[in-house]
């Protein structure tokens, strides 16, 4: 039997908790007052930049924002309760995490041109309906990983991505910042990292193997007052930033600026130019370790995050297999042999971490245990989140097959390139599986998080439309407990219209290349 569609204004995604429709509907305007408590303030001021209204302090105020210690057990450190009555709206919250999500559900709620970008007008009405509203996460993880370092994206725009992610609920932003064919990250100490690092003289067209290159150069990096700004943007929306730096693997970029830190420093690397697996990996020579550490200072000095991701994955051992140093080394060690050379770097730079205060997250990879202080992201395999929760480790699910963004939502003729695989469509993401078999394992699962890796993704509509829907679709399995899939396409029916009014290319296919494009091998013809 068909399920009634909600109405639009209640189309909420993710779906909360605790719904229940009130009569009535509110009416906010210029004249609107608002009543706020020690420590609601920063939820105000988030408010009152997305309406564009004044929303003045009274004490008597029609719109009340209240934190509640006492709520605690009810709604935990991210949950809300929303009333909207006719001639009251009171937003509470145990924490002040809790009362951001709330404005973002009261943003929800709000007439769809609310959300437009244009110019607000001091004439603006707008009406929220009557609800009762209880709500909290089921995990604390919910994320998205953009990749800027295959295709760089200036500051601007990420700070539109963390609205958009703050929109859904979605609190981690996961920077990846560095990899074989760009470096990002800003670092004092080394400024050939952005200076050389930061720019490539071609990228690839088509997939990893092809002999095709656009000859376009393409670069970009990052100021320190750009992340910094950045972060507290972020924050202010209840995201946090984690930074991520690739070791010791996808590092061609890095070994591009100091050649010093490769296997073989008399040769000179140019910053990779390929996809796939660069076989270029760091050597294992103190000063590297020392070298690292010193990035790493940089990273969390900018990046409060509490966890900082060190990379991990796709490291090959041919370079250290051949080197009479890494040999050496591995050998006094008392490894078995270069490939144990993998999980020892990886160890040293996780201490470094710990010993900042942080917590250091790696991607799994096949028959590779982690330093057991690190966050493991699972993406090869789920068996690989549950064998690294039963070890004790925190766990963040990122299995391909359910959470890679870079795949194509679709088979259609007009959909654009995309990473060669399988599809990966709306209804897949909404199907990924979160509970280990091993409940004892359950706790140790933080959550999940989609990732949009850039090979194929130039511009921001292309990277919008493989975005969303999808990532709507996780963020609602990140945050409500069970799953309804007909409940979720009849809301995100309502919802195309928050997206709409943003300037989501959600549905419309992002501009084809021209032909002079097609022939100077910009991208692969269709």
């Amino acid at each position: 039997m068909d399920l009634p569609r909600p109405a639009p204004d209640l189309a909420l995604v993710p779906r909360p908790r605790e719904l229940r429709r009130r009569p009535g509907r509110f009416r906010l305007d210029a004249t609107t007052r608002l009543r706020t408590t020690p420590g609601t303030e920063p939820a105000a001021a988030l408010l009152r930049s997305y309406l564009g209204l004044p929303l003045r302090h009274a004490d008597d105020g029609t719109l009340v924002l209240a934190l509640d210690s006492a709520l605690g057990p009810r709604l935990g450190d991210e949950g809300y309760a929303l009333t909207v009555a006719a001639d009251r709206v009171l937003l509470r919250a145990a924490r002040p995490a809790g009362l951001l999500y709330g404005v973002q559900t009261l943003r929800q709620l709000l007439p769809h041109r609310a959300l437009s970008a244009g110019p607000r007008h001091p004439a603006d009405r707008w009406e929220l309906p009557g609800v009762e509203i209880t709500d909290r996460p089921r995990y604390p993880w919910r994320g998205a990983m953009l990749d800027v370092a295959r295709h760089f994206q200036p500051a601007s725009y990420l700070r539109r991505y963390v609205d958009l992610l703050a929109l859904h609920k979605l609190n981690v932003l996961h920077l990846h910042l560095t990899d074989d064919q760009g470096w990002r990250m800003p670092v004092a100490a080394y400024p050939r990292l952005t200076e050389v690092g930061g720019h490539r003289t071609e990228s690839m067209c088509g997939p990893a193997g092809s002999d095709r290159f656009d000859g376009r150069p393409h670069g970009g990096s990052y100021t320190r007052a750009e992340l910094t700004e950045l972060v507290g943007y972020a924050a202010r929306r209840g995201v946090t930033v984690l930074p991520e730096i690739s070791l010791p693997g996808h590092v061609r970029a890095a070994l591009a600026a100091h050649p010093e830190l490769g296997n073989d420093p008399a040769r000179q690397l140019d910053v990779w130019t390929s996809w796939g697996v660069c076989e270029n990996v760091l050597g294992v020579g103190d000063h590297v370790l020392d070298f690292f550490r010193t990035v790493l200072d940089e990273v969390t000095d900018i990046f409060p995050s509490p966890y900082v991701h060190i990379g991990g994955d796709e490291c090959p051992t041919t370079e250290w297999e051949r080197s009479p140093a890494a040999i050496a080394r591995a050998f006094r060690e008392g490894l078995s042999g270069p490939h144990e050379l993998h999980g020892w770097f990886l160890a040293r730079i996780a201490d470094h971490v710990v010993r900042a205060g942080r917590r250091p997250v790696a991607w799994a990879e096949t028959d590779t245990t982690l330093p057991p202080e690190c966050t493991v992201m699972s993406w090869r395999d789920p068996a690989h989140a549950w064998a690294a929760a039963r070890r004790g480790h925190e766990v963040v699910y990122a299995d391909h097959r359910t959470t890679y963004l870079d795949y194509a939502r679709s088979t259609g003729p007009l959909e654009p390139p995309a990473q060669p695989g399988q599809v990966v469509d709306l209804r897949t993401v909404y199907g990924l599986g979160l509970a280990p078999p091993d409940a004892s394992a359950e706790a140790r699962i933080l959550g999940a998080q989609g990732q949009l890796w850039t090979e194929f993704v130039r511009t921001a509509a292309h990277l919008e439309y493989l975005a969303f829907p999808r990532l709507c679709a996780l963020a609602e399995r990140v945050w409500h407990p069970t799953a309804d899939w007909d409940d979720f396409g009849a809301r995100l029916a309502g919802h195309r219209g928050r997206l709409d009014a943003l300037g989501v290319p959600h549905s419309v296919t992002p501009p084809r290349p021209s032909r002079s494009e097609q022939r100077a091998g910009a991208l692969p013809p269709k």
